[in-house]
């Protein structure tokens, strides 16, 4: 049966995730809070961060700003591109 969460990103009612994406308290209140389809746009932008700054999975520095970045984008409505970033083209 399909688990439904008020999420806060969307505010609405809709499909949650099937577990939490990552151990520790973070990832439980993710799984409590977020919808699989906010959750897919998140990742959708962590991999552009990641392209558009050339970060490393390794370096602290990069996961702290990308964790940083996920609670302003999935709690704080923060949805701002890096500087400099200019869409692809149709």
């Amino acid at each position: 049966m399909m688990r439904l969460v008020k999420c806060v990103k969307l505010g609405i009612e809709t499909e949650g995730l099937d577990a939490p994406p990552f151990p520790g308290p973070k990832g439980q209140e993710i799984f409590e809070k977020v919808s699989k389809q906010a959750w897919k746009e998140w990742l959708a932008k962590q991999t552009m961060l990641i392209n558009e700054g050339k970060l490393a999975s390794f370096d602290p520095k990069a996961r702290a700003f990308l964790a940083e970045e996920r609670t302003k984008f999935l709690f704080e409505g923060n949805n701002e591109m890096p500087e400099g970033y200019v869409p692809p083209k149709a």
